[in-house]
């Protein structure tokens, strides 16, 4: 990870252009939340390697180029109150805009009214802010990604059965929020019956495996839970694993993310029937292709998602990987309300 952070800054110092003369650089302050959860280091990657191509294409033509400040929080509540001093700490930087996947939606409301007064335009990427001003929001299409994830389960029961649910949710951010909502519309739209039998929070590996070890304390017997919903597969892994552990492969799990170790849970038929995939490459680049525009005082979409990918065992030829490139469309290939997938990029927003 360093060392690609470090390769992507080498030409981020003053450049000189074949004229001779000095270009502009940009000092953008990039937050990010963790640097253990996979999704969100494939963001951050794909963030930093749009820096090259930025760079590259700014030599050639004359135009500013740009040096990344990153700065990254970590999980759970230290990780909060870490990400809310790092901005802070950017804003006295005076840098020239800020990019941040956010820690929590309500947290950063403060310091990013703080940078609203001084000046200082704000990209948020992954997550929502809720209360100051964005200048720009990109993140997944977290809503279709639920529901990608209902549609399919739907599709593997009788409209007759109730299903019996235990959801892992995490209800402290957007995205999570927008999936749990998808996949649940889904089931209803698709006229399933469905029970929610108890819920538990998870969104990393410690919380992952705590929610797996409860599941089974409080569910013990075999066939008493038909489907496991999880958020993200940075907690979601974890359950798969103590369910798989426990010999509890009567269950199927739906889940999000697009985790390496989550679609060789799908390819080998391990609990995991589908994963709903974020193209987290491109999505950490779409944030930096906002800023840079923003910067440069050309226009940018206010609010735009990319779409997500459902890797089921019928579609893994199709996919590409976190890191993209986004594949064409395709029919999916189970009963759908949207029988077509599609990879276009969404504007919610201009």
């Amino acid at each position: 990870m360093q060392t690609i952070r470090l390769l992507a800054l080498i030409i981020l110092v003053t450049t000189v252009t074949a004229g001779g003369a000095w270009t502009r650089e940009y000092r953008i302050g990039v937050l990010y939340w963790s640097s253990n959860i996979p999704g969100q280091v494939a963001m951050s990657k794909g963030l930093e390697a749009e820096t090259y191509k930025i760079n590259a294409q700014a030599v050639a033509k004359n135009r500013p180029t740009v040096k990344l400040v990153i700065r990254t929080a970590g999980d759970g509540a230290n990780g909060i109150e870490n990400q809310i001093r790092q901005m802070k700490g950017l804003i006295r930087d005076k840098v020239d805009l800020i990019i941040v996947q956010p820690t929590d939606n309500a947290a950063l409301a403060e310091p990013l009214r703080l940078a609203n007064q001084t000046g200082i335009k704000v990209v948020a990427y992954d997550q929502y802010i809720s209360g100051g001003t964005l200048a720009a929001y990109r993140t997944s299409d977290n809503y279709q990604a639920g529901y990608l994830d209902g549609e399919y389960i739907a599709s593997k029961f009788t409209k007759t059965k109730q299903l019996r649910i235990v959801l892992v949710e995490y209800p402290h951010v957007s995205s999570t929020v927008e999936r749990v909502n998808g996949f649940l519309e889904a089931l209803e739209q698709a006229g399933q019956k469905y029970r929610v039998l108890k819920s538990y929070t998870a969104v990393e590996p410690v919380s992952g495996g705590k929610a797996g070890e409860s599941i089974l304390k409080d569910f013990p017997t075999r066939g008493s839970i038909d489907v496991v919903f999880t958020v993200n597969d940075g907690g979601g892994l974890a359950v798969v694993d103590r369910l798989a552990k426990a010999g509890r492969n009567e269950i199927m799990v739906a889940s999000i993310d697009g985790d390496p170790a989550s679609v060789k849970n799908v390819r080998e038929g391990r609990l995991t029937v589908i994963d709903s995939a974020q193209f987290c490459g491109p999505l950490g680049a779409e944030a930096l292709k906002a800023g840079y525009a923003l910067l440069n005082n050309e226009k940018a979409p206010y609010h735009a998602l990319v779409p997500v990918f459902p890797i089921t065992r019928e579609t893994l030829k199709k996919y590409p990987g976190w890191m993209g490139p986004i594949p064409p469309a395709f029919a999916k290939p189970w009963k759908s309300s949207v029988p077509q997938w599609s990879g276009a990029i969404r504007i919610v927003k201009p």
